[in-house]
């Protein structure tokens, strides 16, 4: 794991993990489960890499499973403030921390 630095012109470090996670997507429609890699990791928000666009606005339910018995997993409800294209196939998502349990 990997600390960005002061320059990175943050409120909170944010910590790099690369870690496989469910997005539970809640919105008027439906209810729907995606696949993401969860890119990095703040006291407030998060990143994450999808297959597919989220509309800023959306809930979301972000559950990244723990490996290790010592760290518990973590389990975030979470508002969608980005979505932009990374490459073809993906997009990066930035999300708002809302609650944690």
């Amino acid at each position: 794991m990997v600390m960005l630095g002061y320059d990175d012109k943050r409120d909170f470090f944010r910590m790099m993990v690369n870690t496989a996670c469910e997005l539970k997507l809640t919105d008027d429609e439906s209810s729907r489960s995606l696949s993401a890699i969860c890119k990095d990791l703040s006291a407030t928000g998060m990143s994450f890499e999808v297959e597919e666009s989220i509309e800023p606005g959306t809930m979301v339910q972000a559950l990244l499973e723990s490996s290790n018995s010592q760290i518990p997993s973590l389990n975030a409800k979470a508002r969608v403030v980005r979505c932009t294209a990374s490459s073809d196939s993906s997009y990066m998502v930035g999300v708002e921390i809302i609650e944690m349990s």
